[in-house]
């Protein structure tokens, strides 16, 4: 037996510490992290529905309509009716929230280079990868 903490210890004080630098990275856009989440995930596929970007944001279908309902209102997302499907709205980032991700993004790029900073490029290589098997293994 070993004095070391579990690896889901070290694991969730890593999400506990990253969470609380970056809404400090954030807070004075008045965006919170999981806000930010879900403008990264829009970034990277420019449109979905609200159910598939709840998914890639990691919320709830209520917590992801009041999210997507804020970033509504501050113009950073728009919504409109999908023409394959008119029941269901498209979410997509409009040029205001293309422009709040080119001020924000670098500085939560610095945030990732100060957490890997020891780390050479393979050791950020093989962690990257043994953090994508541990996901996966639970999902």
């Amino acid at each position: 037996m070993t004095d070391a903490p579990l690896l889901l210890y070290v694991v969730k004080q890593l999400e506990l510490a990253t969470r609380a630098r970056l809404d400090a990275v954030l807070k004075e856009s008045g965006v919170t992290a999981l806000q930010y989440t879900a403008l990264s995930v829009l970034e990277h596929r420019p449109t979905m529905s609200a159910a598939d970007l709840a998914r890639a944001s990691f919320v709830r279908a209520q917590s992801a309509a009041d999210l997507i309902g804020a970033l509504e209102r501050r113009g950073l997302i728009e919504r409109r009716i999908d023409p394959d499907s008119r029941r269901r709205m498209l979410i997509s980032l409009t040029a205001e929230g293309r422009a709040f991700l080119d001020t924000y993004d670098p500085r939560v790029e610095e945030l990732e280079e100060q957490m890997l900073a020891d780390l050479g490029p393979e050791d950020r290589a093989t962690f990257r990868a043994f953090l994508d098997t541990a996901r996966r293994a639970l999902s």
